[in-house]
């Protein structure tokens, strides 16, 4: 860090730091907001002459005005996957009231089924109408789908979006300056909120920003005019003070992290040389420990944290898992050597090598949730390799978690009752098969359904058929751990409005991962 003057830096300084949303500002599904944008300002951004008078230009009373057709495309609007990608109506709200939408979406919980997760991304993700009744100001759908996404620890896919919908307004700005600054990727939004006539960058904001781009001694006049404004807190001072010029506060304690930490302050306490772990943090932050420069062991469990939510490709962990070699042993070492002896056994081609190795990975992954994404990967391949006794159990499940489940269910030759029973999810059809268990009678029921069940009747006979799929999602969570009724009517709504795929993933993996919660 290029250090300034000490004379520049006139600064009070005093204990803990700030930098979370401002009491007055709009409120959030999340509470970890930087306050980085005015909504409205009319305060002077000019330097000051230390009395509180500015002695530069001054930035004119900012209005904000509401979102209209003719300023675009609404934000509810915006999406990075088509309804022919999706499969999912671009009617899909219909007459749904935006608020219910929004309370629906921020109801779901991250902690679902795999295939489940995949439909509320998809969902998430998908470019469609904004609800038919309107009202409102055209961002709350999107504002809600934003906020679910870094909830679940989707970060690079809200950033995606929020760049779509640029410097619209200070609510979607607040949370694209925040995506950016958790994949590093600040610059692009730092030149949007400059250059946008209706926003207003608050001083901490501006600070970061004029030193990203190079400007230190633009930062140090800004934070100077700020502190003789009162515009910012001491504890803000304080932290910006060590961003600006570090080599002042060399002997010092570093300052208290603030709660709840906010974006702009993990940056900036991690430029001061005070990196703040990840592991308590939201989700979302979690993102910043999967770059090159953080150790291998922060690496892997960040990836596998952000993996259980499906929120890392398959890819990606795996890529975690063998980057080297472990030099310890235990916890996530132990996952890490057996997915690496996997790797090689299935590699190398070596039917006997997996039969050794597949339990006891399988029992490790399951324990830590992280068995999907290995599935996935390797069940089609393991499932297609001549296993005895409990390995070829298992290859049968992971392959029956991948995308050829159908194909392989087809193929297979299943033994006991719970595997036929599966092999029949597999195909869409268990009739004339005995549940073995509690939860495969709940799966039965939800496929022998004919009609949509009574709790989303209305909401499909009422055009609301996006509320009605968020409902499923959120009570079939909800009955995987004990109200089977809820999960065979989420399977049955799912078979009826077409989404069969849904269905027999979300069966599947209630069946075979067994998640209770």
């Amino acid at each position: 860090m290029m250090a300034r003057t000490a004379a520049a830096l006139v600064l009070f300084i005093a204990p803990g730091l700030a930098l979370a949303q401002d009491p007055g500002a709009p409120m959030s599904a999340i509470n970890w907001l930087s306050d980085s944008v005015n909504e409205p300002a009319d305060v002077p951004l000019g330097p000051s002459n230390g009395a509180g008078e500015t002695t530069g230009a001054e930035v004119a009373a900012i209005t904000v005005a509401p979102l209209d057709a003719s300023s675009g495309p609404r934000p509810d609007a915006i999406g990075l996957l088509a309804p022919h990608v999706t499969g999912l109506p671009a009617d899909l709200w219909g007459a749904s009231q935006p608020e219910d939408v929004v309370r629906r979406i921020s109801d779901e919980r991250s902690d679902m089924l795999p295939a489940l997760q995949s439909l509320l991304t998809e969902i998430l993700l998908a470019e469609l109408d904004p609800p038919q009744a309107g009202g409102g100001d055209g961002q709350a759908v999107f504002l809600a789908r934003i906020d679910k996404l870094l909830d679940m620890g989707a970060v690079e896919e809200a950033h995606a979006l929020l760049t779509q919908a640029g410097a619209a307004t200070p609510d979607i700005v607040r949370r694209w300056f925040d995506a950016a600054l958790l994949i590093g990727q600040e610059d692009e939004v730092c030149r949007a909120m400059e250059a946008a006539p209706d926003l207003s960058p608050t001083y901490p904001a501006r600070v970061f920003c004029l030193a990203r781009a190079g400007d230190w001694d633009g930062a140090v006049l800004v934070m100077g005019n700020a502190r003789a404004l009162g515009e910012i807190t001491e504890d803000e001072d304080l932290l910006l003070a060590r961003f600006l010029d570090p080599d002042l506060f060399e002997d010092e304690a570093p300052p208290e992290p603030p709660r709840p930490m906010t974006p702009l302050a993990f940056r900036l306490f991690e430029a001061i040389g005070e990196p703040v772990p990840t592991t308590n943090l939201p989700r979302a932050f979690a993102h910043a420990d999967l770059r090159s420069n953080i150790g291998w062991k922060a690496q892997v469990e960040a990836g596998e944290r952000l993996a259980r939510a499906g929120a890392l490709s398959d890819n990606q962990l795996l890529g975690l898992y063998t980057l080297r070699e472990p030099a310890a042993s235990g916890g996530v070492w132990e996952r890490v050597r057996l997915v690496q002896d996997l790797d090689r056994a299935v590699s190398e081609g070596n039917p006997r090598a997996v039969e050794v190795i597949l339990p006891r990975a399988w029992s490790a992954l399951q324990a830590a949730e992280l068995d999907m994404p290995i599935a996935r990967l390797y069940g089609q391949t393991i499932a297609g390799m001549d296993l005895k006794g409990e390995a070829a159990d298992i290859a049968f499940h992971m392959g029956l978690l991948g995308d050829r489940y159908e194909i392989i269910a087809l193929e297979a030759d299943p033994a006991g009752a719970m595997d036929r029973f599966l092999a029949g999810v597999a195909q869409g059809n268990v009739a004339g098969l005995t549940p073995p268990t509690d939860a495969a009678r709940a799966v039965a029921d939800g496929f022998s359904a004919t009609a949509i069940p009574g709790r989303y009747a209305d909401l499909v006979d009422g055009d609301r058929l996006g509320e009605a799929i968020l409902a499923a999602i959120s009570d079939f969570t909800v009955g995987t751990r004990g109200d089977f009724d809820e999960v065979a009517d989420a399977l049955a709504l799912f078979r009826a409005i077409g989404l069969e795929d849904v269905a027999r993933r979300a069966a599947l993996d209630f069946l075979i991962l067994e998640r209770r919660g």
